[in-house]
């Protein structure tokens, strides 16, 4: 600390250990400022690489005898958020590598036609999930040769055949809120008389089986009305 004429301190040696200071502290800030752009950085990258990797082990080539995934009884995950739902992100990687299929190989042929509304039909995604899994199956290293031709003269024609039967006339458009193709979920008929038809077929099935209840004749009369929106 310096001091004046008389002996007393001055203010002149803290302003300058205040300055100091100062600067070691603007110093440290920006430092620290460099290392959180590099944690994100970092997480960024860990993220990037994840995605990669789950990308690239459903994209990896499987045996002839590995069961392909299914689309219709994908696990589900009610209520939880889709950002952070492990079930859901296998899905969207599953139509990941499905949509850029579909571009690389699938649309490809000529006879070949997809709706834009594909995605919305489960049935759809079904049979393009299971086909893309026979085609990688057909181009394994140690698959016949035969499997490629039975790809290509029997699997990929019947897929296309049954695209165009489920939704060839389709479009977004239909799936809009009060058009046919924004329906529920179907449900299983008459689930509700598996007891009593369990019931006579297991003790009296030498006798006529259980009259249907109103409410299944109701039921019944509904899911054809709403099949034949679905088939117009």
């Amino acid at each position: 600390m310096e001091t004046d004429a008389n002996g007393r301190a001055g203010p002149t040696g803290d302003l300058s250990s205040v300055a100091g200071l100062a600067r070691e502290f603007e110093q440290l800030y920006r430092d620290v400022r460099e290392l959180r752009g590099v944690s994100k950085r970092v997480d960024d990258l860990a993220a990037t690489v994840a995605h990669l990797a789950e990308t690239a082990t459903l994209a990896k080539p499987k045996r002839p005898d590995t069961p392909a995934p299914c689309w219709i009884d994908h696990p589900t995950d009610p209520g939880r958020d889709p950002a952070s739902s492990r079930t859901a992100r296998g899905a969207e990687l599953l139509l990941d590598v499905i949509s850029r299929w579909i571009a690389a190989v699938y649309l490809r042929y000529s006879d070949a036609r997809l709706p834009a509304c594909w995605l919305w039909h489960p049935d759809v995604v079904e049979e393009l999930l299971w086909l893309h899994e026979a085609w990688e199956a057909a181009y394994h290293p140690e698959a016949p040769a035969t499997a490629v031709g039975d790809w290509h003269d029997r699997q990929r024609p019947g897929v296309v055949a049954r695209i165009k039967t489920y939704a060839g006339m389709c479009s977004l458009e239909v799936h809009q809120p009060g058009h046919d193709g924004a329906t529920p979920a179907p449900a299983t008929p008459t689930a509700d008389g598996v007891k009593a038809i369990a019931a006579w077929w297991t003790t009296q099935r030498e006798d006529p089986g259980p009259a249907p209840t109103n409410e299944q004749m109701t039921a019944a009369a509904e899911s054809r009305r709403t099949a034949g929106r679905s088939r117009r």
